[in-house]
């Protein structure tokens, strides 16, 4: 291992490697056999980059092959067979790629789960997906583990990537990482080239459970070239719309995570890009200044959270810096409605010679683009960044597709109230209730051990000559002029009111947390006459207000206050006068505390659980309908 060397911003160029990348990923017979093909071509080239004793260090492509190789024989020789899946438990961290890359390495299947899981998650995924061995990383997320694995008594071996010390519980057995990172590398990489060399790109790479809005998650079988397929139509976006050179990746969400997996791990391999693990939520910020990367896949709530955040460092500037931010808006405004008007070019001269560098150094000063997904992004926060000048494509894709379908691209046009046009290979239509129906490579196998669900969600279209299931996202949308996919809505989140309108709840909820009085909202109103709202204020807001007001800062107690009430009310109204009649907003209620992944009512993803809101707030809901 050595610390990194972090290069300047250089501008990107055509690469004459380009065409071959995109060759490369679309002949791979599988991931491990694309990884080993990079990591052979890259040699000790820096590939896996984290924090060590306040240090970014790095292990290079060679390195982290020859752990691959190594650790993916020692699981042989725990008795591991083909087909057999191995659970992985971890924050983002090296030894995540290392342990996926080799469990596949193996002939076996990774079982991705949440560093967020209960006892009763693990419980769950451990017997439906039948591991016989997981992976842990480190003791607090062995404790829930522990009680799962006695529960189903399934596994039979846990491996520490940290030293350990579990309780014995059940009959398993455990080893500690360094043990079996260790042997005969060229003998090791001889065996895994055989093994692999029998891997088709049809047979299952890993389960990815998801993460449950509606109910229990079930585990979706993605393929080999169902990744693979997704690799390529990123990496084409890369290659025709911003070039291939010396790129690095930050990697936040979890890699559990589909969007991650796919386009925060294979998509960095398959383009040989440097991959950076993020110490988390609270140091993203800082990460992002030390590493400098040069593209980042993240979801919508964090391009909230720092659209606020840089919202009001500028208007604590004063007001010369809030009215460059104004005139950017303005100006970005006026070009997508194409209006670009000759007088607005020296303000945007200004513009970029002032405000816009010193957003971009707080992303580090070489963001090529940064990718959301996961999540609608409301168009408003997408459009101020775009005005910041960062590039924000926003993607669309569900874990049944690899996972992503769709991505605004530069040479298409952005337009932030679409998703963009589909992926190379991908095949979209738009069935008669508008759901978007979706075929390809990309799409899963089906549901592990729950054919009922697969079949619901897989359908062949008797007329079809080609006999390919499509997937039906239960997404509801429409295609543009240009091809792209716009959305309005999820299927089954749809509300239908007591007179049959249809309403998109998602849009109307992230237009009301673009008040700054609101962090998060969910609203309601199935088979009901209007549309209503549960609120959850925005904490530093909340203290500004009672520091204004006289009052002492008591979240509860301030919600009791008519004047408190008064003031949100006032942010709905703003929110309701852009909405029509029957999306407005009539009545509204607080929530007793945020929404956090811990009371599961957001998933991992930063998505809301309707249904666990509803469960905990039905009755407070129901009130605001009486009287």
């Amino acid at each position: 291992m050595h610390s990194p060397t972090l290069p300047h911003a250089s501008r990107a160029v055509a690469n004459p490697a380009d065409p071959q990348m995109l060759q490369d990923i679309d002949n791979a017979q599988n991931l491990v056999q694309l990884f080993l093909k990079r990591a052979d071509e890259k040699g000790d080239a820096p590939f896996l980059g984290h924090k060590s004793g306040g240090q970014w260090v790095t292990q290079s492509w060679r390195e982290a092959a020859e752990k691959v190789c190594l650790l993916a024989e020692s699981l042989r020789r725990l008795g591991l067979e083909d087909g057999d899946r191995v659970a992985l438990v971890s924050e983002n961290r090296p030894e995540w790629c290392i342990a996926d890359l080799a469990i596949m390495a193996a002939g076996c299947i990774t079982v991705p789960t949440y560093t967020t899981n209960t006892r009763r998650d693990h419980a769950h995924i451990l017997d439906n997906s039948g591991a016989r061995a997981v992976f842990v990383s480190n003791e607090k997320l062995l404790a829930p583990l522990v009680g799962a694995i006695s529960q189903t008594g399934l596994v039979e071996h846990v491996i520490g990537i940290d030293a350990l010390k579990p309780r014995q519980a059940g009959s398993f057995t455990y080893h500690g990482w360094e043990s079996l990172v260790t042997g005969d590398v060229a003998a090791a990489r001889a065996a895994v080239d055989e093994r692999i060399a029998r891997i088709e790109r049809s047979e299952t790479a890993c389960l990815i459970y998801t993460s449950g809005t509606g109910g229990a998650p079930r585990g979706v079988m993605q393929h080999h070239g169902a990744i693979l397929c997704n690799v390529a139509g990123a990496a084409e976006v890369l290659i025709e719309d911003f070039g291939i050179h010396d790129e690095r990746f930050l990697s936040f969400l979890p890699l559990s995570h589909a969007y991650e997996h796919s386009g925060g791990q294979y998509l960095p391999i398959g383009v040989g890009a440097e991959i950076f693990y993020s110490e988390g939520l609270e140091k993203l910020a800082s990460n992002i200044e030390e590493t400098r990367p040069t593209l980042m896949v993240v979801v919508p709530r964090l391009f909230e959270v720092l659209r606020t955040r840089i919202m009001k460092q500028v208007e604590k500037q004063g007001k010369v810096a809030n009215f460059m931010m104004d005139n950017a808006l303005k100006i970005a405004g006026n070009a997508r409605d194409g209006k670009k008007r000759l007088r607005d070019r020296p303000m945007d001269f200004l513009v970029e010679k002032t405000l816009r560098p010193k957003i971009r150094q707080k992303f580090g000063g070489r963001i090529k683009a940064m990718v959301s997904g996961g999540a609608p992004l409301n168009p408003e926060v997408g459009n101020f960044f775009d005005a910041m000048g960062l590039t924000m494509l926003q993607g669309y894709g569900q874990t049944e597709a690899g996972p992503v379908i769709s991505c605004n691209r530069p040479k298409v046009g952005l337009k932030m109230d679409t998703v963009g046009p589909p992926l190379r290979g991908v095949d979209v239509r738009i069935a008669d209730d508008g759901e978007i129906l979706v075929r390809g490579e990309l799409v899963m196998h089906g549901y592990w051990r729950n054919e009922a669900e697969t079949a619901r969600t897989l359908k062949v279209d008797p007329a079809d000559p080609m006999g390919l299931p499509w997937l039906h996202t239960g997404d509801i949308g429409h295609l543009d002029a240009k091809g792209r996919i716009v959305i309005t809505d999820r299927k089954k989140d749809m509300i239908v009111n007591d007179k049959g309108d249809n309403i998109a709840p998602q849009k109307v909820e992230g237009m009301l947390t673009l008040q700054p009085e609101i962090a998060q909202a969910m609203v309601s109103g199935d088979k009901r006459p209007y549309v209503v709202g549960l609120i959850v204020p925005d904490a530093e807001w909340a203290v500004e207000w009672a520091r204004a007001n006289g009052e002492r800062f008591d979240l509860k107690a301030l919600q009791e206050l008519p004047a408190f009430k008064n003031a949100v009310r006032a942010a709905v109204d703003r929110t309701n006068a852009d909405l029509s009649v029957i999306e407005k907003v009539r009545q509204f209620a607080f929530a007793d505390e945020a929404f956090t992944i811990e009371n599961e009512e957001m998933t991992p993803s930063m998505k809301i659980r309707r249904h666990k809101i509803r469960e905990r707030y039905q009755e407070r809901i129901d009130g605001l309908y009486r009287g």
